[in-house]
């Protein structure tokens, strides 16, 4: 049986009769005329009959290194399949392993595995339960849950054969003891084991199997990639799309599980239980919000197809009842009825593959194609999920990144939640799962150091919905077009769904390089700001200001405020004699508001300010 291309075996038999002396040279060719650097879509622009720099570079070091385990950090829609299949052709051709299990998080994954791995000539078995494998078969391909279920029946077959495990998405080993456990007793006796990952962070400190920690000079333990390949790197090469955010705020209304009616906007501070709320009102398919969003992504997508014909979008849904209103109202805007994918329906998978293989406008999920799917032609999203992680929202923007050809542009819509604008601003940075979490002073030390907690509770263990959500009724809501984001920066005046500034936006052209994305951003907004400035004051019906003008404070903002608070407090206790306690209080007497933890900005600030103001006077 062959393992890869006919050149490559050549090669590789030439070039060394034992795996440990062959030289990383011999790899150049590798799988070409059989494995595309974007299968099981299609190839990026430039890249069909070659491995990508990154992917070379990566099988490179492994062959010199050849480590028993080995992490791999792609950003998504890098090409993560396309290193690892290689890597399991060369083991398996330099018998180095006699078999290979891939384990992946979900069902769709472990079929769209088995179904990569035979276009190389790698038969995997994606339906193996127990018992003997067919001798047809190479390896198998499993669930993180199915290994959880049976680990020793996984083990056994390591122990039996040479065995290559690939754990696709490894940071899935971490979402349960159980399932780290049930890996680390499965795969503890497998000759090699290859770990990949496009989102190598967590919010918790559970350890991730076969995942080396590495102390810094803080005293916390980190995840130690073996080879990184960022989302910047890819987004210089071509490898991946821009991405731009287009972001939607909106006043909201609604009533609280008291009776009370409480009316916001989205993106001003507000507590973390208000902020919950108006997204959710925002989220509710009986408002304005969501209609005015999806029709105005649609318009986006209408844009974008003049480029790429085939462009598709998806709507990330919170629940499957969400779900469904959605795509009642897509059919309403665009006349054509689009995919609902709902993760417990057994044709999920199908629908899938049927929306990745025509043409057809929108597809609408719950959760199942946030993570790991391939849809290359998906180029514009809408986040419509109170899902608030950052792990989360990584790889849901991650559907949408891929490359197939230079030029091409990723939209993704967002409500006007500081959280997520962060999450945004961040693409480009690298993290690593931090072990242990920083020592902090005592209780007694700092009484309010409890606040310092707040960010860790906006990021949850699971990639769910918040449970300490206050029980509330939607009432109404409405949406204005509030920015763009793009590189870290931000562009855009606000304006009412439908209006030219609007569109000015929803307009730009699909096909287009990182710097002319951003040159045209700068031009759009210049250009709006000075026919804002003609415009008489009385025919302005929103408050216009430029995107620079009206800075998101985020929670991190607000966690830096709180500590800076803290500190200055805690100054003044040395000073002043007076407990912490005391302190506080007579801060929220003096400036009103409530408990730090729940104070705006402009409240922290004052106090802030007040409190430097008496430690002055006691000098």
């Amino acid at each position: 049986m062959s393992y890869g291309p006919r050149m490559f075996i050549r090669q590789a038999s030439a070039a060394a009769a034992t795996y440990p002396t062959l030289r990383p040279e011999t790899v150049t060719t590798t799988t070409s005329h059989h494995l595309s650097p974007a299968f099981p879509g299609r190839a990026p622009w430039g890249t069909a009959n070659k491995l990508r720099a990154w992917q070379q570079g990566a099988l490179e070091k492994y062959i010199q290194d050849q480590p028993r385990d080995f992490l791999a950090v792609a950003t998504p829609g890098a090409g993560k399949t396309t290193f690892a299949l290689t890597l399991a052709s060369w083991l398996l051709h330099h018998h180095v392993v006699q078999q290979v299990t891939v384990v992946a998080p979900t069902e769709h994954l472990k079929k769209q595995w088995a179904e990569a791995a035979a276009r190389i000539g790698i038969k995997l078995d994606p339906e193996y339960s127990a018992g003997p494998l067919s001798k047809e078969y190479q390896g198998v391909a499993v669930t993180y849950a199915g290994v959880g279920v049976r680990p020793m029946l996984h083990r056994n077959r390591c122990e039996q054969r040479k065995t290559l495990v690939i754990l696709d998405e490894i940071h899935h080993a971490g979402d349960s003891k159980s399932w780290g456990e049930a890996c680390q007793e499965a795969f503890d006796p497998a000759t090699r084991r290859l770990a990949l990952t496009g989102t190598p962070f967590r919010s918790d400190t559970n350890p991730i199997p076969f995942v080396a920690y590495e102390e810094g000079n803080d005293g916390i333990r980190r995840s130690s990639a073996d080879y990184t390949y960022g989302y910047g790197n890819a987004l210089a090469d071509g490898v991946v799309r821009p991405v731009i955010f287009l972001s939607y705020s909106g006043n909201m209304r609604w009533r609280t599980k008291a009776g009370d009616e409480i009316a916001a906007r989205l993106g001003e501070p507000m507590t973390k239980d208000a902020i919950g709320q108006a997204w959710r009102t925002a989220l509710a398919p009986t408002g304005e919000w969501i209609p005015n969003v999806l029709a105005a992504a649609d318009k986006r997508l209408t844009e974008v197809r003049k480029g790429i014909p085939d462009a598709g979008g998806l709507v990330i849904a919170t629940d499957q009842d969400s779900a469904r209103e959605y795509a009642k109202i897509l059919k309403k805007v665009t006349g054509e009825k689009p995919t609902v994918v709902l993760s417990d329906e057994k044709a999920a998978s199908k629908k899938i593959d049927q929306f990745s293989g025509d043409e057809s406008r929108w597809m609408v999920a719950v959760r199942m194609v946030s993570e790991g799917v391939d849809v290359p032609r998906l180029a514009v999203g809408v986040y419509a999920t109170t899902i608030s992680t950052p792990l989360f929202f990584a790889q849901a923007v991650g559907r949408f990144v891929r490359s197939r050809r230079r030029g091409e542009t990723a939209s993704v819509f967002v409500p006007t939640i500081p959280m997520l604008l962060d999450f945004a601003n961040e693409m480009e940075v690298e993290r690593d799962h931090v072990l242990d979490k920083p020592k902090s002073g005592s209780e007694e030390e700092n009484p309010f150091s409890e606040e310092d907690k707040l960010l860790a509770d906006a990021e949850k263990l699971e990639d769910e919905e918040t449970e300490d959500q206050l029980p509330f009724e939607a009432l109404e809501s409405d949406a204005v077009f509030d920015r763009v984001l793009y590189d870290g920066a931000e562009f855009g005046m606000q304006a009412h769904p439908g209006s030219e500034e609007e569109q000015d936006y929803l307009g730009i052209p699909g096909l287009l390089e990182p710097d002319q994305v951003q040159l045209l951003l700068q031009k759009r907004q210049t250009r709006q700001i000075a026919h804002s400035r003609q415009k008489p004051a009385a025919e302005a019906d929103l408050l216009e200001k430029a995107a620079e003008a009206r800075p998101v404070v985020t929670h991190k903002q607000l966690l830096e405020l709180r500590k800076s608070l803290n500190t200055m407090v805690g100054a003044y206790v040395h000073q002043s004699g007076k407990p912490h306690g005391v302190i506080h209080t007579e801060l929220r007497r003096v400036c009103g508001g409530p408990p730090s933890a729940e104070a705006t900005a402009g409240q922290l600030k004052e106090r802030i300010k007040k409190v430097q103001e008496w430690a002055t006077r006691m000098r």
